[in-house]
């Protein structure tokens, strides 16, 4: 069972940055970076889910044969407001929840976000293994899955935050406020911009 955690400090503004940019689409795109075994960076752009409910992990989905499943648990996003002119850039932990995982809570989170997913997007977990050589335009013609059963595949991604970088790009001068989790507790502070 999922224990209800206090909501962050930082959720109150970025609440505040979605429900102003609620109107553009892109809204709900952010850019993840991990660290490649080569010691370069990893960085994509992908759809933010919302919140794990109970608590401050963010939500995405992504398929366990990609790139990022195997270049660790540090990642950072990078989410941008056009229309506020904000940016939050948010440092955490990351964690794959697949079909195997043994937290009873984590897998339902897994099936009910399968559930939510478009036929298209739930689609994409059947087709050949991503970053593999072009595989035959008859390869990505399936039928739709069940929308009750993730695809062995699909993975919830989840990101723990640790560190939240806040920056209101309007205004003179702009405002830029930093939350860091210290021993289980969010420390803020406001830094220069």
């Amino acid at each position: 069972m999922m224990t209800e955690i206090p909501l962050a400090p930082w959720r109150s503004p970025l609440a505040h940055a979605l429900h102003r940019n609620r109107s553009l689409p892109n809204s709900r795109y952010a850019q993840l970076a991990t660290v490649r075994s080569d010691g370069f960076p990893a960085n994509r752009t992908i759809v933010v889910r919302g919140f794990l409910p109970g608590g401050n992990q963010l939500r995405f989905v992504t398929d366990g044969r990609s790139e990022k499943v195997g270049q660790g648990d540090r990642a950072e996003l990078c989410w941008y407001f056009p229309k506020t002119r904000e940016q939050f850039r948010i440092r955490g932990r990351l964690r794959f929840v697949d079909g195997g995982s043994g937290d009873e809570g984590l897998l339902k989170a897994r099936r009910m976000l399968w559930h939510e997913l478009s036929d298209g997007a739930r689609l994409s977990f059947l087709w050949p293994e991503p970053g593999m050589g072009r595989s035959a335009p008859e390869a990505f013609v399936i039928e739709p899955p069940d929308n009750m059963i993730p695809a062995e595949d699909f993975c919830l991604l989840l990101m723990e935050p640790i560190y939240v970088d806040h920056l209101e790009l309007r205004g003179e001068p702009q405002n830029r406020s930093i939350y860091r989790l210290e021993d289980g507790e969010w420390e803020m502070g406001d830094v220069n911009p």
